[in-house]
């Protein structure tokens, strides 16, 4: 398997678990994106194969997916934070795009690969804010660099498929999840990691557009999606070379401030209530929901953690770090449960 992004949230997060499953998981990264990092934590370079370097770097990409020659290409490179975006849009698209393109041009030109899962995300779609959730066929779009980058691989993914892939070579996915949470996140301007940081340090946490809805679950939701994709497409099922949704049931898109509650309460520490924050502020979207009815009724793929049981899953980890327990022991805890829990529920068992 090859991970790009392995140091990141997610792909620390889906190496881990590729690992436990017995996976021989190669990696391609910038370093660590974040002081802490949930990679340093896990230890994982102890586990997979790390390689230092940047998918902006098309003789780099081509480089290592020649060298392991993988049978499933996870491509979670990114620049991943919508407001950083505003303030770097050029290496913003650079990554996002070009970086894309320089994974699936390296697989096209690599014999024996089966698959490829392209990570990109719920605001690649033209958001016009209104009630009813994006499905995979509305169109791609994006009013900041960040989103508007992610429509972009979208379109380079649908290329590739359709110019490269619809006969010959490997299976070619798409995958578009939520605002994924959980335990390990130390991001910048992210709302989970902000209230971790204010939490610890018992401050008020700063936030911003607490009316805004996302479609929030827990980040081993996405990656069991992904997984099974991954699967189907091993197994040579070229019907699954498609885009998918994978996000939480209705009731889980839930403004800022529903959030911010049950996070406080979850801590019980006393924190202080929050403040918001009253700068200036480019422009985020109130309002999004995921359509993921396709990958439930095709994959037999559905969430099985509430938001509430997400969260509190999310400050469990970090207290239990906090106090000095083994990161990756506490993970792949995570990981186990998560796993009982969706093979209890009939949802990898779906996957064959």
């Amino acid at each position: 398997m090859l991970v790009t992004g392995h140091t990141g949230f997610k792909g620390s997060w889906l190496s881990l678990w590729l690992h436990a499953l017995g996976a021989e998981v190669t990696g391609l990264a910038l370093p660590p994106p974040t002081d802490p990092s949930l990679f340093a934590a896990a230890r994982l370079d102890e586990l997979i194969d790390s390689v230092e370097g940047d998918v902006r770097d098309r003789d780099t990409v081509s480089a290592v997916v020649e060298r392991c020659r993988p049978e499933i290409v996870f491509h979670l490179a990114a620049q991943p934070l919508v407001r950083l975006s505003y303030v770097e849009p050029v290496e913003t698209y650079d990554t996002n795009v070009m970086g894309t393109v320089h994974v699936l041009d390296a697989v096209r030109r690599t014999p024996g690969v089966a698959g490829v899962i392209c990570v990109t995300s719920d605001k690649c779609y033209e958001n016009r804010e209104w009630d009813w959730p994006y499905r995979e066929s509305d169109p791609m779009g994006g009013y900041d660099p960040y989103s508007s980058s992610k429509g972009c691989a979208e379109l380079v993914v649908s290329a590739w498929r359709r110019s490269f892939f619809h006969k010959d070579g490997p299976g070619l996915a798409s995958v578009r999840a939520g605002n994924v949470i959980g335990g390990g996140d130390w991001a910048e301007d992210r709302l989970v990691p902000d209230l971790v940081r204010a939490f610890e340090r018992g401050e008020a946490p700063v936030i911003r557009s607490p009316a805004s809805v996302r479609p929030w679950q827990h980040v081993l939701e996405a990656l069991g999606g992904y997984m099974m994709i991954a699967q189907r497409l091993l197994d040579g099922e070229r019907r699954f070379a498609d885009a998918w949704n994978f996000g939480p049931v209705d009731e889980d898109a839930r403004p800022v401030r529903w959030i911010v509650d049950r996070m406080r309460a979850g801590w019980q520490d006393g924190v202080p209530s929050e403040v918001l924050d009253g700068g200036p502020r480019p422009h985020e979207a109130g309002l999004l929901r995921l359509d993921s009815s396709r990958a439930r009724s095709m994959l037999g793929w559905r969430p099985s953690l509430r938001l509430d049981e997400a969260i509190a899953w999310i400050v469990d980890w970090h207290k239990r770090v906090g106090a000095g327990e083994d990161p990756r022991a506490v993970s792949l805890e995570q990981i186990a449960h998560y796993t009982a829990l969706a093979s209890e529920a009939g949802v990898f068992a779906a996957a064959g």
